[in-house]
């Protein structure tokens, strides 16, 4: 055993002896992983005051997102609204419909006061209900209060009405942003109403289920939210589609259309349950016989059926 055991230690001092004569090479570091294209969760960085983070792995087009950068890119446009539908246009602060859209601003302002709430999603049971009408005179109205700035996102890629409503072009918008394509800058447009600005659904696209699912606009909201009071989304139907229940889920609350007369209470019933119970905020109930029907029995009623609108 000695002989083996002597044999073992002069060959470790051998080895000893070999290292200690070469040259001493650096150890190469391993390299840094690829960074995706996109990210779909954001990652905090530092801030100046009134500035909204760069996400990590998203493409940066030079410039931090702030009041001063949205106003100097988003110039006004002319804008050619409906102006039998867009309330707020028309110069007549009398008009039919107005005044529930006051009751029914006000109704969210009373809800905001027990739970957090700017992100607001206006879907309803079925198409022509009259959703988009009433997202976009909803965000008209929140904007004639003194210094609010609202954002209006028409996020129906299957059905975008609300640029033809305003009276402007459907692209740059929201689909451009979704794919890579555009910016919060470019997609992002400011009309004649005073800080009302308004993301178009953009180009027409054939997978809009897979781009609402993508994590971009969990991303594009948190970039832009710090610069508006109210951020109103329009949405597909919930029941035929699944994208209203997954744009509520980077929203704080759920707004559901259902038409008077026309809505089926099951369908009404199906697209109440898409959503949780504490994202529910009410139901607004459209296309109604004022004089037959009593306000007080709903949690909000939009507007008569005067309007016409089936959006």
């Amino acid at each position: 055993m000695s002989r083996i055991h002597e044999a073992l230690k002069k060959a470790e001092q051998e080895r000893a002896s070999q290292l200690q004569n070469m040259p001493s090479q650096p150890v190469p570091e391993p390299a840094a992983p690829a960074m995706p294209a996109y990210a779909s969760e954001p990652m905090a960085e530092p801030v100046g005051p009134g500035m909204v983070p760069l996400t990590a792995g998203m493409p940066s087009f030079g410039s931090a997102f702030t009041l001063d950068a949205l106003l100097a890119r988003c110039t006004p446009q002319a804008w050619s609204p409906d102006r039998k539908t867009m309330l707020f246009f028309n110069g007549d602060d009398n008009a039919p419909g107005m005044e529930e859209f006051r009751t029914l601003r006000s109704r969210l302002y009373h809800t905001r006061e027990r739970m957090p709430l700017k992100k607001v999603l206006i879907t309803s049971a079925l198409p022509k209900e009259g959703k988009s009408f009433t997202a976009a005179n909803l965000a008209q109205v929140l904007v004639r209060q003194h210094g609010r700035r609202v954002l209006l996102i028409d996020a129906d890629l299957r059905g975008p009405r609300l640029h033809a409503m305003l009276g402007t072009t459907p692209s740059p918008g929201l689909a451009d942003y979704l794919q890579g394509s555009a910016d919060e800058f470019s997609v992002m447009r400011l009309g004649p109403l005073e800080n009302l600005f308004f993301i178009p659904s953009g180009q027409q696209i054939s997978n809009p289920g897979e781009l609402v699912a993508n994590g971009r606009l969990k991303v594009l909201l948190q970039r832009v939210e710090a610069l508006f009071d109210w951020i109103v989304i329009d949405s597909p139907p919930a029941v035929p589609v699944s994208d209203a229940s997954l744009l509520a889920k980077v929203c704080d609350g759920v707004l559901i259309v259902v038409r008077s007369n026309a809505t089926p209470v099951d369908i009404a019933r199906r697209a109440r349950q898409e959503f949780p119970d504490e994202t529910l905020v009410g139901v607004v109930l459209n296309g109604t016989d004022a004089d037959s029907i009593s306000y007080a029995r709903y949690y909000y009623e939009a507007y008569g059926s005067a309007s016409g609108s089936e959006t």
